[in-house]
Parts: structure tokens; sequence; C-alpha cells
């Protein structure tokens, strides 16, 4: 693991620190970028797959969800 010296915006850094509830900067920013990367992960999964045009109600989804 290296270490990196980074000039972040205080204001910022402070507000994500009351948010998330975490304890230390180094938590903040491993976590924005675990995000960063999952949501991309997702958004490339999301491309690859594409989409399908799925004909159901709220209810008739409910129902097959209960199903199960």
């Amino acid at each position: 693991m290296g270490k990196t010296t980074v000039v972040i915006d205080e204001k910022l850094m402070q507000e994500a620190l009351r948010v998330t509830n975490l304890k230390t900067k180094k938590e903040v920013i491993e976590k924005g970028l675990r995000e960063l990367l999952r949501r991309r992960n997702r958004e490339i999964l999301r491309q690859e797959l594409g989409t399908f045009d799925i004909d159901l109600s709220l209810e008739e989804l409910k129902k097959r969800r209960a199903e199960k």
C-alpha cells in the first residue's frame, strides 16, 4: 500500500465525515473509491446485459416474487 499526499477541500471532507459517520479521512476516501468502482462496474454490467422489455404490472411482479 502506498502513501500519497493530496489536497482535499476541507469543507467537503468534513461533510463526508459527518454524513457517513466514518471516523477517519482515510475511511472516507476508501469508501468513496469503493463506491466509485461499484457504480462503474454496475454500469459496465448494465451495458453488457442490455435492456429487456418486460410487460409485467407491479401487482403481477409482487405475486411472482411471493411465489418464490
